[in-house]
């Protein structure tokens, strides 16, 4: 079997020294060896007429394109191609139509097109044709690669992006003229060389990190993470990074650290520098640089910026801006009497600067309470129960200040932690106080006018005055009661009647009003309730007033009569009912009682259509009873069919004497 050897020398110069310098050949038959030459590692059958040879070190990436010339056109026999005759080290699958792996740089520039390979049929009859297919040829993206159907060189239309598409599959055959397939189809694979054509992008944003303040040092901040979408196998898309610039740059220019090859930040300077309070901001940008190729000169960058918050921690204790705070109040009024003022220089946002105030001495009575405004962190005090001067004109409050969250262990509470609150009570002119209030008293009702029903008590709080006092009525709903102005003496001026619309459940109630002398006058008002006893000064009445029976009626019941007091017992029932005194009655009505209220009305007999006046009398049981008498209307209907008629017994009016006296002349006549 013939050979072809080529050889050629490349000169490839990173600047560097050219150290571990790795060559890639498009033909995978050649090599690069130690001084550059290009030198086939094996027998060739054929190469193209093109080679790319891709040399790339940490700090140069670039390509070469040869061109083939002298290449025998004779083409060789399955025999050789098979290597039939060699020793079994050197003998080699039957195989007709061969495909090499073929390679194209992107980003190459015009003119194209441009060759990229070759397929090679050993047994490819003159008239036969090269066919390629697959996506990339005929298939989206159609017309990239195209093969000459002669040759069987494979060219590259446009040039390419690796990052778009890096790899392309492809099938190729040979076909006679009539399109039948001969041979294949084969794969016929290319790849796509990458360059260093994308600069590391940091995704997202932004780049939030933070660090509690005295954090050791060699704390992890964040990770700041560049992505680059050249070959993740070659340099062009291995990271390094670096901080380029920091702002603020104080307490140090370099308080941070970035990993340069995870891109982890951490924090370089000594827990006593990180300190909120004394930095000169609570927030540090840092402008952070990701360079491909290793990091090296000829790499490309991406920027971006962290920012990192340093947040607080409670180390500092509140203190009062002041020891001593002081605050007047009136008596009697409730209400913020005195605001106090603290300071805290941790971050206002947190509970470590939020205050609590309490009161830990002066306040036995609970008559004081502390509260914070959440919009300043001052402390009200407050007067919750009002203050009286003449029980104590002077009172002294021991404060206290904490924080919502505990002091961190090596940080406590000092004497600037708790203030003293003098307050001044002032004292005003306080209005009397009656005692008791209400002042309840029980009365009998209908006693005479003029009589005593109590004597109002007032005192003036205001003992050091030394005042006088007046009474008078503010409210007396009936016009019961009279009172006199310094006495306090109240008599009536009416008849009390437990039965009046202005009692309620027993009780009669006026307000009273005492006013002082002092400048201005003070008034304060009591309340005199006064319970009603019962007397007899009501006669029962009946209900119902009328009633309606059938004339021929077999029922002779004709009414159930109820009564009724508006005295309450035991000057109201159980009643006593009786027929009225006229002689007869009994002989055409009876009345039966049914219990304590009410009593049943009937007939002895069947009465004529008319109206009749029956009389009753009604008896309560009071000490002495009272006696009502009243008529009930009695209406004696025709009915029929379920129907009452009782027109015709309107126009017939005829009293019980009359029809006594009636009933009286007809037994005369008998």
């Amino acid at each position: 079997m013939s050979t072809v050897v080529y050889s050629t020398k490349i000169n490839f110069d990173d600047c560097h020294g050219n150290e571990n310098v790795n060559f890639e050949v498009s033909h995978p038959a050649f090599i690069v060896d130690e001084d550059g030459s290009v030198v086939p590692s094996r027998d060739v059958t054929d190469s193209g007429s093109t080679l790319f040879i891709h040399g790339r070190t940490a700090f140069a990436d670039d390509m070469a394109e040869i061109k083939i010339h002298g290449a025998p056109e004779r083409r060789l026999t399955l025999k050789e191609i098979l290597g039939l005759g060699q020793s079994p080290a050197f003998m080699r699958m039957k195989r007709s139509l061969l495909a090499p792996p073929m390679f194209v740089p992107e980003n190459q520039r015009a003119p194209f097109p441009k060759n990229v390979g070759k397929v090679i049929s050993s047994e490819m009859p003159d008239s036969a044709l090269f066919k390629l297919t697959g996506k990339g040829a005929d298939q989206e993206p159609k017309g990239i690669f195209y093969i000459n159907k002669k040759t069987g060189e494979v060219l590259v239309s446009r040039s390419l992006d690796r990052e778009r598409i890096a790899f392309y599959h492809m099938q190729v055959e040979t076909t006679d003229l009539s399109g039948k397939t001969l041979e294949g189809p084969v794969d016929v694979e290319v790849a796509i060389i990458d360059q260093n054509d994308n600069r590391p992008i940091f995704k997202g944003g932004p780049h939030l990190g933070e660090v509690l303040e005295g954090s050791p040092t060699g704390t992890t901040v964040m990770r700041m993470t560049a992505y680059d979408a050249d070959d993740p196998n070659t340099d062009n898309a291995v990271l390094r990074y670096n901080i380029v610039k920091q702002t603020p740059d104080k307490p140090s220019p370099n308080m941070f650290y970035i990993d340069p090859e995870k891109g982890d930040i951490v924090t370089v300077v000594s827990p006593a520098l990180l300190d909120r309070e004394s930095m000169p901001s609570h927030k540090y940008e840092l402008e952070i640089v990701a360079k491909d190729m290793a990091g090296s000169d000829v790499g490309l960058t991406g920027t971006a910026t962290a920012t990192i918050t340093i947040t607080d921690k409670n180390d500092h204790a509140p203190e009062f801006t002041k020891p001593l705070f002081q605050a007047t109040v009136n008596e009697g009024v409730t209400g913020v009497i005195v605001n106090l003022t603290v300071e805290d220089k941790d971050d206002p946002t947190t509970g470590g600067w939020r205050a609590v105030y309490s009161i830990i001495n002066g306040n036995p009575g609970q008559s004081f309470e502390m509260n914070t405004n959440a919009q300043n962190n001052q402390g009200m005090l407050t007067v919750v129960k009002p203050l009286d001067y003449e029980i104590s004109a002077f009172h002294t409050l021991l404060i206290k200040v904490e924080n919502e969250d505990p002091l961190v262990p090596d940080v406590a509470y000092g004497p600037s932690s708790t203030a003293t609150v003098q307050v001044t009570v002032m004292d005003v002119n306080e209005g009397p106080i009656f005692y008791p209030d209400p002042m309840r008293v029980t009365r009998h009702e209908n006693i005479p006018i003029g009589s005593g029903i109590a004597t109002l008590n007032a005192t003036d709080p205001d003992s050091l005055q030394h005042q006088t006092i007046k009474f008078a009525i503010l409210k007396d709903p009936a016009g019961w009661l009279s009172v006199h102005p310094v006495k306090g003496t109240v008599n009536t001026t009416a008849i009390l009647d437990r039965e009046s619309t202005y009692v309620k459940d027993n009780a009669y109630t006026a307000i009273f009003m005492a006013t002082d002398n002092g400048s201005p006058p003070a008034t304060g008002t009591g309340t005199l309730v006064i319970t009603l006893e019962d007397g007899n000064d009501n006669a029962p009445s009946l209900y119902p007033s009328v009633a309606r029976v059938c004339e021929d009626s077999k029922d002779l019941s004709v009414v159930l009569l109820g009564g009724r007091d508006e005295d309450i017992s035991p000057n109201a029932d159980p009643f006593k009912f009786e027929l009225g005194k006229q002689a007869g009655l009994e002989k055409t009505w009876k009345i039966t009682k049914v219990n304590n209220t009410h009593a049943q009305v009937s007939l002895l007999h069947n009465l004529k259509r008319a109206n009749y006046n029956l009389p009753i009398i009604v008896t309560d049981s009071g000490m002495p009873p009272l006696t009502n008498s009243t008529e009930i209307k009695v209406q004696v209907c025709t009915c029929k069919k379920n129907k009452m008629d009782c027109s015709a017994a309107d126009s017939l009016h005829m009293s019980l004497a009359m029809l006594i006296c009636f009933s009286f002349i007809t037994l005369l006549c008998l």
